[in-house]
């Protein structure tokens, strides 16, 4: 049965490429920034209108959540796709490039297409399919948190009960096309914050021996962040700890700063990590900034926990993907990455994976977050097909 169902997705995903490369590249050229995405909603209800779902938008955002209840009984699945792009202003030259300042470099407008034909593709089975597939379509991945304000929303319950097992893919603008990549356990990192001030006294720069000066004492700072996770944390599970963002209150080249600010980015893969970042790392450079005579105030932002992978979910959509693709185009990694993805609201509280599936261009690949990142929008039709046998395939081992 399943090898037949893949034989007929697979058609029926071809025969939709068109039409979902189209909406793709509408998708891409209205791309906007944050929570507040007006015309890409937009684009996302007319899409879904005259299917016979479900639809509800958020009152936060501007989500869209769709419900399809199967015409056998079974219980519920979650689909997901991100929608919001990134404050960067495209140079990749196509004719369908933004123009507004922001820009789909890291591929939701592929994933919001390929949801779209996941839904087409299970709406024609309606009448067979065991269950109910809830489709979330999510602002806000690129560091606002719109998953964890769905979550909140009560996407996961948008059928009427809990949804069993989640599923979303992301597209890579660096892997060959029609590669799938996933592996069981942690998949992608956490990502914090740990914003510093460094306080000293202004004074004049003639003269450093009258004050305290914070600009030396930053200086230190940033090389004690670089070596921390070198030799306070076990090689067994690193993290990566950044210094992203320094400026003083200093407005004059003869003038000494009185306060040095700081921001580091962190990424862990475990909870007892982050708990050692967050607690020891901040003591370290305070005790620094003391035996300068300066004094240091810090304070930890969380942001998305590691998205983790259901061990057993994530070997039955392995099975799955080796019958769909071929086992010779599926890699199982070997270690996580240390990026980060708020589908990790989704997985901390319903089994399932995330999976990334190659769309690197003819010209080559590229990477992702940058002025010209590209993307062969031709597998659009292998994201519908994959997203709509994962449904399917959860449905029917329930």
């Amino acid at each position: 049965m399943l090898d037949a169902l893949v034989d007929g997705l697979r058609e029926q995903a071809e025969a939709l490429r068109h039409r979902l490369v189209a909406v793709r590249r509408e998708l891409h050229a209205a791309a906007e920034v944050g929570l507040d995405l007006p015309a890409t909603q937009a684009i996302i209800l007319r899409e879904l209108e005259g299917l016979g779902l479900a639809i509800s938008t958020g009152r936060s955002l501007s989500s869209v959540t769709a419900v399809l209840r199967g015409g056998a009984p079974g219980p519920v699945v979650l689909l997901r796709a991100d929608m919001d792009a990134l404050p960067i202003t495209e140079t990749t030259g196509l004719d369908f490039a933004a123009a507004s300042g922001a820009m789909h470099a890291c591929g939701h407008d592929l994933h919001m297409a390929g949801l779209l034909g996941a839904v087409r593709l299970l709406v024609a089975l309606r009448e067979e399919l065991p269950g109910t597939v809830v489709f979330m379509f999510q602002p806000g991945e690129e560091g606002q948190g719109g998953g964890r304000i769905m979550v909140e929303e009560g996407v996961l319950d948008a059928a009427g009960e809990r949804a069993i097992a989640a599923y979303a893919l992301h597209v890579d603008s660096a892997t060959p096309h029609g590669r799938v990549v996933t592996r069981e356990g942690a998949m992608m990192a956490s990502a914090s914050a740990l914003r510093l001030v460094v306080r000293g006294t202004g004074g004049h720069a003639a003269f450093p021996q009258l004050a305290a000066d914070p600009v030396p004492v930053a200086a230190q700072l940033i090389m004690a962040v670089q070596s921390f996770a070198a030799r306070r944390l076990p090689a067994t599970d690193q993290a990566v700890i950044s210094i992203t963002r320094l400026w003083s209150d200093s407005e004059a080249s003869n003038v000494l700063a009185s306060a040095v600010h700081l921001e580091a980015n962190i990424r862990t893969l475990s909870a007892a990590t982050l708990e050692t970042v967050r607690t020891v790392l901040p003591r370290v450079l305070a005790g620094i900034a003391e035996a300068n005579g300066c004094t240091l105030e810090s304070e930890f932002i969380a942001s998305y926990p590691v998205t983790y992978n259901d061990p057993g979910e994530t070997r039955a959509a392995l099975a799955l993907l080796d019958d769909v693709v071929g086992a010779d185009r599926v890699t199982r990694m070997s270690a996580p990455s240390m990026a980060s993805e708020d589908f990790a609201y989704v997985l901390e509280q319903v089994p399932g994976a995330l999976v990334f599936v190659g769309a690197a261009p003819p010209s080559g690949a590229n990477p992702l977050h940058a002025e010209g990142t590209s993307f062969d929008d031709s597998v659009l039709s292998l994201q519908a097909e994959l997203l709509a046998a994962l449904a399917w395939n959860r449905l029917s081992r329930a």
